[in-house]
């Protein structure tokens, strides 16, 4: 099965999800904007509306699409609007890519739960919208702690 995410700058989030069990591929790359093919330089512009995102294929007989919006949730700030640390632009906005209705009401759900619960300070931001094309990121970005010895 396939989700996608945004949650800040993509090289985190893809070490992050890649070292999940139950993972089986990461990609980084572009979605949810208006320029199609669109290259980082573009992405930084803060013009073209895509987010940084993580495409993931998963196994969901060894993790549930439930048990990956926790490592979501849990591993970013989803209270402030297009901003992850000092990363601040569009592109870095708190986003759930939803493939199918069963991960809109499960993100849906569980944003709810974690808005009524006072874990944040703030209301979550995080945006829960269909998933557009994913545009491949560039080469140099896939895995990019890896390949930088950053894992």
């Amino acid at each position: 099965m396939k989700a996608t995410f945004g949650a800040g700058c993509f090289w985190h989030v893809e070490d992050l999800l890649a070292k999940t069990k139950g993972i089986k591929s990461t990609q980084v790359g572009y979605t949810g904007g208006q320029l199609p093919d669109p290259t980082y330089e573009e992405v930084c512009t803060d013009r073209t509306g895509h987010a940084e995102a993580v495409e993931v294929e998963y196994d969901p007989d060894e993790i549930s699409f439930d048990e990956l919006l926790n490592v979501f949730w849990n591993n970013h700030n989803p209270t402030t609007l297009n901003r992850q640390g000092p990363d601040i632009g569009i592109q870095y906005r708190s986003a759930i890519f939803y493939h199918n209705e069963e991960q809109k009401q499960l993100a849906e759900k569980l944003k709810k739960e974690l808005d009524g619960s006072g874990k944040y300070s703030s209301p979550i931001v995080t945006e829960i919208v269909p998933a557009p094309k994913f545009y491949k990121a560039e080469e140099y970005h896939q895995k990019y702690f890896q390949k930088n010895g950053l894992s």
